[in-house]
């Protein structure tokens, strides 16, 4: 997330206590991109660091020619012919590119190329490797790919029919997300493999690629300022690699808690859940079309306390969980309807009077705290109907 944040400010730090203003920007990127960014940022945290549209790469795009252009995409061919025609097309102010894994120097002549043909050298501000090659689900977690995720999968692994070349591909695409992922950490890791499997060929290769990374001192990514300070302290972290082989029994085993029902069981990808909503008991008339069902989607992410809270519950301590949160809200909002019916108070009685000073002070605190109001409702609202839907594939 501070990565991104960073690259979002034009990978300039952004500076705590500042009261500048955000600078306004369009965001555009891939769909490993938009992969990598949803989970950690929502829409109103991308507005509030001044991105006014996010677009995809490949979708048309009108030329806005004041705007400067924040690019956060995969160095693949076709990416960057994109980026080559936008760049012809004079679509934006200026062009930060910034490239989720380390782009080749072809590819990057390719991109000069275009731009000293589009007469576009000065708007290309800054060009970026950022290494953020995976996604981060949680604050301990993080997953490889979601793009193309059959194409690096356990069955993709083990098939008999693989090449030498497809493997070869696989294992590449699995050591660049790692690396990826220490760079941006700041830390060299200590890794242990299982030996004679898949886990041993990737062992070594990430090896290899950290090794020449250290090699070359001046532009190595582990060392300079780039980075925290941390690169060199004695705790390095354990990278342990395994085999899926050696624990099959793990991914059969279905437990009762919320998260590992929710994820088994619904349409949960990238911490956001897609439900159909039931359209209730009522029964169309005798011929009718049947109602089409709406789709609803909710984030689960880290701001939401109630599921951090209760993630890991048995799933019947969840349901009781939701009806006590309900019964504290209506108990809040019964509190804020009744005194705003007394504060209607009319008549000189001194007793009205003084009752009235006390709750002006208690509506006042009431509708400070609102907002968290109509938070908790719609947290409420969210996890009744998510436990409702795990609730009927149960049933």
């Amino acid at each position: 997330s501070v990565a991104l944040k960073r690259m979002l400010n034009f990978n300039i730090p952004p500076v705590k206590n500042s009261a500048g203003e955000p600078v306004w920007k369009v965001l555009i990127y891939d769909r490993f991109g938009q992969d990598i960014i949803s989970p950690l940022l929502s829409v109103k945290e991308l507005r509030d660091m001044g991105i006014t549209l996010h677009l995809l790469l490949h979708s048309d795009r009108d030329a806005i020619p004041d705007v400067p252009a924040v690019y956060f995409v995969m160095p693949t061919e076709e990416n960057i012919d994109r980026m080559c025609q936008d760049l012809r097309n004079q679509l934006y102010e200026s062009y930060f590119l910034n490239f989720i894994s380390a782009i080749s120097r072809s590819k990057l002549e390719d991109i000069a190329n275009a731009a000293i043909g589009a007469n576009a050298v000065a708007q290309v501000a800054k060009v970026f490797d950022q290494y953020l090659n995976f996604i981060t689900l949680e604050d301990d977690m993080f997953v490889l790919c979601n793009q193309n995720k059959e194409l690096v999968s356990y069955r993709a692994i083990n098939r008999p029919d693989i090449t030498d070349t497809e493997m070869e591909t696989i294992m590449d695409t699995i050591v660049d997300s790692l690396f990826c992922f220490f760079v941006t950490l700041g830390a060299i890791p200590i890794i242990r493999c299982s030996r004679g499997t898949a886990a041993e060929m990737v062992a070594v290769k990430l090896d290899k690629k950290l090794r020449e990374n250290l090699r070359d001192a001046r532009n190595s990514l582990f060392t300079g300022d780039t980075l925290g300070a941390g690169q060199f302290s004695f705790q390095r972290p354990l990278l342990v690699l395994v085999d899926r082989n050696i624990d099959l029994a793990t991914p059969l085993h279905h437990t009762w808690t919320y998260q590992a029902l929710v994820h088994d069981v619904l349409d949960f990808h990238l911490n956001r859940v897609n439900l159909e909503e039931s359209t209730g008991m009522e029964s169309s008339p005798a011929g009718a079309r049947p109602k089409k069902k709406n789709k609803k989607s909710y984030d689960l992410t880290a701001s939401d306390k109630f599921w951090q809270k209760h993630k890991g519950s048995p799933f019947p301590e969840v349901a009781e969980s939701v009806q006590q949160e309900l019964e504290s809200y209506r108990a809040q909002e019964d509190e804020v309807k009744r005194l705003k019916s007394i504060m209607g108070i009319e008549g000189e009685d001194e007793g009205a009077i003084s009752m009235l000073s006390d709750n002006t002070a208690k509506l006042t605190s009431a509708v400070s705290s609102l907002p968290e109001l109509l938070e908790k409702k719609r947290l409420i609202d969210l996890h009744t109907n998510v436990a409702t839907a795990v609730l009927e594939h149960i049933k």
